[in-house]
């Protein structure tokens, strides 16, 4: 005799196991939360309970931001920002990628990279401005180099960390098919490595952000950051205000963009936001 499962307890199990999973994650979700911070600064702001001269309210910020598009200053230091970062990412993204590659596939290539790529992870960027603008003065250059060497750590890092978790059992499948190198570097190694590649360029963009603050506060005549210390000098706090807050979109949205490239990517994995 074939048993047929209730309809009504069919769902009750299922409700209880969706309880346990998150579920997938809400449409534009990753904007709650800065809307939230928004409205509780526009209401500090609005009660009094912010000084101007400290903090300047939302509305402040906004008609400054509209003064600074109308003049093209913005624009114009966005735009060199951007660059900036591109040049950086562009760089720093394949590097990282391709020195994760030599090191996990190889001991060798391991012992010689992994030391000082870890190194490299534990020096402060700070401590490194003093070198690199002896080396290669205050110019584009430096800037440039100073974002893609901060990109590189990450995506070593979870490149790395992806390679060196595939599941053995795929590189014995492999040998036993009979797959040369090169077969087995693209159809094990580098899906397998592909879900730690993406996380670290989550990582990476918005490290990419806080090493272009570094850059642009240092001896730089044009960038976001450049605005952004001028402001300083003459007091204007809603002038710093609107840098701080597209550094905050920047990294924001760049990070929303990667992840749905993720998602896309890794449609295939079955995880908890399923």
């Amino acid at each position: 005799m074939t048993l047929v499962a209730h309809p009504v307890a069919a769902a009750a199990r299922a409700r209880g196991r969706r309880r346990l999973r998150p579920g997938r994650p809400v449409r534009l979700g990753f904007l709650l939360g800065p809307v939230l911070l928004l409205a509780l600064w526009a209401a500090a702001s609005a009660a009094g309970r912010l000084d101007p001269r400290f903090l300047s309210a939302p509305w402040t910020v906004v008609a400054t931001a509209g003064e600074l598009i109308a003049s093209g200053r913005l624009q114009d230091n966005l735009l060199t920002s951007l660059g900036r970062v591109t040049l950086g990412l562009a760089a720093g993204v394949p590097l990282g990628a391709a020195l994760a590659l030599v090191s996990g596939l190889s001991r060798w290539g391991e012992a010689i990279i992994d030391g000082p790529v870890q190194i490299k992870r534990a020096i402060p960027s700070l401590a490194l401005m003093p070198l690199l603008i002896l080396w290669l003065g205050i110019g584009e250059g430096m800037k440039v180099t100073v974002i893609a060497v901060g990109v590189l750590v990450p995506i070593y890092i979870h490149t790395h960390n992806g390679l060196r978790g595939i599941d053995s059992r795929y590189v014995e499948l492999a040998e036993t098919v009979g797959l040369g190198r090169g077969a087995f570097i693209g159809r094990v190694v580098l899906p397998g490595a592909l879900p730690g590649f993406l996380l670290g360029l989550r990582f990476a963009v918005t490290t990419a952000w806080l090493f272009l603050v570094v850059a642009e506060l240092i001896n730089s005549t044009s960038g976001i950051g450049y605005m952004m210390d001028l402001a300083r000098t003459y007091g204007q706090t809603d002038v710093i205000l609107v840098g701080i807050v597209l550094y905050g979109l920047l990294g924001l949205f760049s990070d929303a963009a990667v992840r749905l490239v993720e998602r896309r990517a890794l449609s295939w994995r079955r995880t908890l936001a399923s």
